[in-house]
């Protein structure tokens, strides 16, 4: 065999050269092409709908039926992500301490809310864009809240008209919002919310300077950097690329609005006792201890540390609710032990809606609400009003 034909022999084939061109072509941030960060391992099934056996496993096919650039919007905290995984890394450090058990079908947990009865004190979060994950978005989510009477809070980011969302399903529905610095532009928002039966309305008022490195160093989220950091006359450049429309909050924001709001009024990312009076001060009528899921601040506390300082600042004057980072039963035990009347599931939901849409999403709610029973069961408790701090131990940093 002669030099030349052994060269050729060893070059790639014509083929071979168009298929890596394309692939050149397509890794390209011009064309901003979604590759696969996660290529299959050895295990190539996913799990069917009857196979599903916790939140947990819901998160693998969400992420597989999305767009890359989706999934991360979902999965992303602020900066280093540091306060995201706190928040998960929170449930570590308090354990539950059992008393004696008793059955799981003698469990109530029944509460109430501002004078709404609810039969669990498990609620979903506010969380927008619910069509990038399913074409019914929160109409699915409010049809799967409402078979399983959960009250639903709906974001004012939401991907449908609050108006069409609550006409979708008869549950129970609350109102969040992000305030306008211009106070008159809240007003059309907020009379349309309680116009169509918003039981309260949620202020809120972190997310003061978020900043997703992911967001910047991957290249197929390249469009979600072009809106994060597109400049306009009301949103100036600044050196953390943060929208100008989240740096203004003061704390009078709610004597503006209360004129607006009929109903109770909560204020939606707290996370220090001196906050929570000075919401009491300001008139608010409850509070939610948030870090928006790890999105708002980079190296800040998980709400779960927090929370007892929340609670007492309060003193019993309002309800306090919390989310960020819950994902199973023994999670909400844990923050109601805490002194918790409530606890929001914000990521847990979309997974479940992501993966198999309303199905999914009721699924999820339903398997929270059977781990919080067993749980209450395996700790001695059949009431939520017999859940005190004497079933837990903390051992935060």
């Amino acid at each position: 065999m002669s030099k030349a034909e052994q060269q050729w022999r060893g070059d790639i084939s014509r083929r071979q050269a168009l298929a890596g061109l394309g692939t050149f072509l397509a890794a390209s941030p011009l064309l901003h092409a979604q590759r696969d960060p996660w290529p299959l391992g050895s295990h190539r099934r996913f799990m069917s709908f009857d196979e599903i056996r916790d939140v947990f496993d819901f998160e693998p096919l969400f992420r597989a039926n999305v767009p890359l650039a989706i999934y991360d919007y979902t999965a992303h905290g602020t900066e280093s992500e540091f306060t995201l995984y706190r928040n998960r890394d929170a449930f570590d450090w308090v354990q539950l301490i059992g008393g004696g058990g008793v059955d799981p079908n003698t469990v109530d947990t029944s509460t109430e809310l501002f004078g709404h009865p609810m039969p669990s004190p498990i609620m979903l979060a506010p969380t927008s864009r619910q069509r990038d994950l399913h074409p019914d978005g929160e109409l699915a989510m409010h049809r799967a809240a409402t078979t399983t009477s959960t009250t639903m809070i709906v974001s004012n980011a939401s991907s449908f008209p609050f108006t069409r969302i609550a006409e979708a399903a008869e549950g129970p529905l609350w109102y969040q919002l992000y305030a306008r610095s211009d106070i008159e532009a809240n007003r059309q928002p907020l009379a349309e919310g309680q116009e169509v039966g918003a039981q309260t309305i949620v202020v809120t008022i972190d997310q003061q300077a978020s900043y997703y490195e992911r967001t910047l160093h991957v290249r197929h989220t390249g469009g979600s950097v072009r809106r994060v950091t597109r400049r306009t006359p009301n949103n100036p450049p600044n050196p953390y690329r943060v929208g100008a429309g989240r740096l203004w909050y003061e704390w009078d924001l709610f004597d503006k609005l209360r004129p607006m709001i009929e109903v109770p009024m909560l204020a939606k990312g707290i996370l220090t006792g001196e906050g929570a009076k000075m919401c009491l001060d300001h008139g608010v009528e409850g509070i939610v201890v948030s870090n928006h899921g790890g999105r708002a601040i980079d190296y800040g506390p998980s709400t779960l540390e927090v929370l007892e300082e929340v609670v007492t600042a309060v003193d019993g004057r309002v309800p306090v609710l919390i989310d960020s980072g819950f994902r199973r039963g023994a999670d909400v035990l844990k923050a109601l032990a805490l002194g918790a009347n409530a606890v929001c599931l914000g990521r847990a939901s979309r997974w479940g809606l992501g993966a198999f849409g309303e199905p999914g999403a009721q699924k999820v709610i339903e398997m929270v609400n059977a781990e919080l029973k067993q749980a209450m069961a395996s700790v001695g408790v059949s009431s939520l009003a017999e859940i005190d701090r004497s079933i837990v131990k903390t051992n935060f940093p």
